[in-house]
């Protein structure tokens, strides 16, 4: 189940960030927000621990040792997030929950003006899969421990962000 809606998620990314014709944007809402949905609602079927290590940096690979050409609107995404965490209070879990959906939106909108192709392309979604994941737990956390493990996580995906692309 879990590897089965991994394969749709990373399918879905994969074809989005491809796509950037006009007359597609539509049937790539749906799509999108079918993605979402799916995986949000079988969070249950992720194993957290798992979800929080970050494996994907033995993954993803540099452009002969450098930093991969990456597109204005996904480093635009990525600062974004991160000034969404540093600006927001995590006190309860009514906050930890808010930002996981402002993060959601800002992954969602990241995903959807992808341009990138090749493998800058391919190495992006080395970074995005995990994070997505990460997302996706924290949408479902119960308590403001797991929301600080899981929040850290995604901080720390995010930071890694400029170690390959620039």
């Amino acid at each position: 189940k879990k590897t089965i809606l991994s394969i749709a998620m990373l399918a879905f990314i994969l074809s989005s960030c491809n796509n950037s014709k006009k007359d597609n944007q539509a049937t790539e809402q749906n799509t999108q927000e079918e993605t979402e949905i799916v995986s949000h609602e079988n969070h249950e079927s992720h194993d957290t621990s798992s979800v929080l290590n970050n494996n994907w940096m033995n993954e993803i690979q540099m452009d002969n040792g450098s930093q991969w050409e990456a597109n204005i609107e996904t480093t635009d995404g990525v600062n974004d997030m991160l000034k969404l965490i540093s600006e927001t209070k995590t006190e309860t879990i009514e906050d930890y929950l808010s930002l996981a959906d402002k993060l959601n939106d800002r992954k969602n909108t990241l995903v959807k003006e992808c341009t990138m192709t090749g493998p800058s392309h391919d190495n992006l979604h080395v970074f995005l899969h995990p994070l997505i994941e990460k997302i996706d737990v924290l949408l479902d956390t119960e308590n403001t421990e797991e929301g600080a493990k899981i929040l850290k996580s995604i901080t720390d995906n995010l930071n890694a962000y400029t170690t390959y692309f620039k």
